[in-house]
């Protein structure tokens, strides 16, 4: 019986390690399995897919938490179950109570029949329990795709504020970006330097900004080419 454990980030900016310490902390003997993944179909997680499709019954696939298995409701409960079937055991670090381990109890830990008319009352009893353990994993899934909607809620109404306030909200095309240095450099190349009308050369006009001749020229070609001057 194998163990993997799956773990999977959104964006090469995120850390996958700490999900792989929280795995290894509770399942030492786990194999890791890590993926980088930025879209939010369950088809493109090439990783998961292929452990799924090496596991036996038997076997453990052990994830950080449900949104790692899926951000989608329907397709991470959809595929809980087909793995349930398959005798797979599924481990949640974060959401422990939908772990297949307890979904089983709540499915075979029934309410013994009596041979009676009273069997009706139970066999409804058994089966409100079977639905009841349906709904947390249900929930555990909607509650993570619930989060990833209101995350990039959050953003566009952030870069929407951001914009309002008269902020730059990333690289507008043909835009030249500058630091202050490079501006103040390119005030005094306008000023100064004899190609613009000044006094001074371009030796003299280097010194004076305090650049090296390579930006100094690449400055003086960008001068020209914006038409700062005329």
């Amino acid at each position: 019986m194998k163990q993997y454990g799956y773990c999977r980030i959104s964006t090469k900016k995120q850390n996958i390690e700490r999900q792989v310490r929280n795995i290894l902390s509770k399942f030492p003997e786990a194999i890791i399995v890590k993926e980088v993944f930025t879209g939010t179909k369950f088809q493109g997680r090439r990783s998961l897919e292929k452990i799924i499709n090496n596991v036996k019954p038997g076997d453990t696939i052990i994830f950080d938490s449900v949104s790692r298995m899926s951000r989608n409701a329907d397709e991470g409960f959809k595929l809980y179950e087909e793995l349930y079937r398959k005798n797979i055991s599924l481990v949640f670090l974060k959401e422990p109570h939908i772990n297949t381990d307890t979904y089983k109890k709540a499915v075979h830990n029934q309410v013994s029949l009596t041979g009676n008319k009273v069997d009706l009352i139970l066999s409804g009893v058994n089966q409100y329990l079977m639905e009841l353990a349906k709904e947390q994993i249900k929930l555990a899934f909607d509650q993570s795709e619930k989060e990833v909607t209101d995350l990039r809620q959050r953003t566009k109404e952030g870069i929407e504020t951001a914009r309002l306030n008269g902020k730059q909200i990333g690289h507008t095309t043909g835009t030249v970006y500058e630091t202050q240095k490079a501006k103040s450099a390119k005030k005094i190349i306008l000023k100064h330097n004899v190609s613009f009308g000044g006094s001074l050369n371009d030796t003299e006009t280097i010194i004076q900004a305090g650049i090296s001749r390579k930006t100094f020229y690449k400055y003086k070609r960008e001068l020209r080419q914006f038409s700062l001057h005329p």
